[in-house]
C-alpha cells in the first residue's frame, strides 16, 4: 500500500513514537511516555517494518491495562479525530496506528471478539485495519463476515473499504484467510456502486486477485454489475479496466473482449529496433507499424524476455498504447530504459527477445543482444 510516507525514515522513528506516546499520556492516567519511548527506541532501529509494528504493540501492551475492556477503553480514548470524511480517495492516514490493530489482536482476539471488532472499526477511521482484521476472519469467520455486512452500509467510507480490502484473497503482507473466492462477492456487490474511488479501487483490486485463480468468476460478476446498472458507466468502466489488468497482461481473450478489443482482429505488425547497440545503462528503442481494419480498437503491449543467470529467460509485460487504427494504420514508438544496478531486477548481458502483443495476441517478435554497460 502506498501512503506517501517513507515507512522507515518517517513513520517508525522517534518523532512518531513520541506522538503515539503523547496520545496515550494525555488520555490514560499513569502512562509514562518517556519510558514507553525509551523501550521502543532501544530495539526499533534494527528491525524491519513488520517487526517494528509488533514491537510497538508489545511495548504498548506492557503500559496499558491488562484486561481487554481496559485495553480497549485506553485505545479508544487515545485516538485522534477520524480522518476527514469529506475526502474520497487516497486518505490512508498515519501508519503509526497499525500497531494498535496488532495490540487488539494480541489481547482480545480469542477472548473478546465482539469488543475487538468494535475497536478495529474505530481505528480503521485513522488507519486501515486491513491486516489486523484478517485473524478474525480466520478465528471468527461467520461473526466477522456478519459484522462486515453492517460495515458495508456504514456512512464512513474507510469502514466500507475495510470490508473489501480485508477479505482480499492476496492482500500484500496479509495473513491468508479461509474464504472461498466467491464468499465475499455478496459484499462486493454492495460496494460496487460505492461513490468513493477509495472503495471502488479496493473492489477492483479484490477482483484482480480473484482473476488469478478464477477469471470466469470475475468476468461473470462484471457482466452482472453492468446489466444491473449498479454504478455510473464511467466508474464501472474504470472498475472493469482495473479489475482485468492482470488478465490483460496475460492476453486473456475474455478480458480483451469485455474491454472492447477483438483478439481475432486481422492486424499485422512490422516491428523494428532503433539504431545502435542496446546496452545496460542505456535504453531499448523500437517502433512498430500496425495495419488492420479501419478504426479498429487496439490494445498494444510489449513483452520482454530477460536473460537470467544460468541461461533461463524471464518474461515481463509492459503497457504501450491503447488506440485505434485510423485509416487502418497506427505507428507506435517506445524507449524502454535499461537501468544498471536496479535493486528489484538485475540485468544480465546476452540474447533477449521482444514480443509485440496486439489485443493479447503476439503479432511480432525479434531478438537482440543486450551488451554490458559501457566503461
Amino acid at each position: 500500500m502506498a501512503s506517501g510516507f517513507s515507512l522507515k525514515d518517517q513513520l517508525f522513528n522517534r518523532e512518531k513514537t513520541r506522538y503515539l506516546a503523547g496520545l496515550f499520556a494525555a488520555s490514560h492516567a499513569g502512562f509514562d511516555p518517556d519510558r514507553f519511548e525509551a523501550e521502543v527506541m532501544a530495539e526499533l532501529p534494527a528491525l524491519e517494518l513488520k517487526q517494528r509494528i509488533s514491537l510497538i504493540a508489545e511495548v504498548l501492551s506492557r503500559h496499558l491495562p491488562q484486561d481487554p475492556e481496559g485495553m480497549a477503553a485506553a485505545i479508544l480514548n487515545a485516538l485522534p479525530p477520524p480522518l476527514d470524511p469529506s475526502l474520497s480517495d487516497d486518505d490512508f492516514g498515519d501508519f503509526i496506528f497499525a500497531p494498535l490493530g496488532e495490540l487488539v489482536g494480541l489481547r482480545a482476539l480469542e477472548t473478546a471478539p465482539d469488543l475487538s471488532l468494535d475497536v478495529l472499526a474505530e481505528i480503521t477511521k485513522r488507519f486501515s485495519m486491513e491486516w489486523a482484521i484478517r485473524p478474525y476472519l480466520v478465528h471468527w469467520t461467520d461473526k466477522t463476515l456478519a459484522r462486515m455486512e453492517v460495515w458495508a452500509e456504514d456512512e464512513n467510507y474507510h469502514l466500507r473499504r475495510l470490508v473489501s480490502e480485508g477479505t482480499r484473497p492476496r492482500l500484500p503482507w496479509g495473513q491468508a484467510v479461509p474464504l472461498a473466492l466467491s464468499q465475499p462477492l455478496p459484499l462486493l456487490d454492495r460496494l460496487s456502486g460505492d461513490p468513493t474511488r477509495y472503495v471502488t479501487r479496493s473492489v477492483a483490486n479484490h477482483l484482480n486477485d480473484i482473476s488469478k485463480k478464477d477469471p470466469e468468476l470475475v468476468l461473470t460478476r462484471l457482466r452482472q454489475w453492468q446489466a444491473e446498472g449498479v454504478q455510473s458507466q464511467s466508474e464501472l468502466d474504470w472498475i472493469t479496466t482495473h479489475a482485468l489488468r492482470g488478465l490483460v497482461k496475460q492476453g486473456h481473450s475474455g478480458a480483451m473482449e469485455m474491454l472492447g478489443y477483438d483478439p481475432a482482429a486481422p492486424v499485422t505488425a512490422h516491428l523494428q529496433l532503433g539504431p545502435g547497440p542496446v546496452r545496460i545503462g542505456g535504453a531499448l528503442e523500437f517502433d512498430c507499424m500496425l495495419q488492420g481494419p479501419s478504426d479498429a480498437p487496439v490494445l498494444v503491449d510489449y513483452r520482454l524476455h530477460f536473460q537470467r543467470p544460468g541461461g533461463k529467460l524471464s518474461a515481463k509485460v509492459f503497457k504501450l498504447k491503447q488506440t485505434r487504427l485510423k485509416g487502418g494504420t497506427a505507428r507506435l514508438s517506445k524507449r524502454h530504459p535499461l537501468k544498471a544496478g536496479a535493486s528489484t531486477f538485475t540485468l544480465v548481458p546476452g540474447l533477449h527477445r521482444l514480443d509485440l502483443l496486439v489485443n493479447g495476441i503476439e503479432r511480432g517478435s525479434l531478438t537482440f543482444d543486450l551488451l554490458a554497460q559501457a566503461e
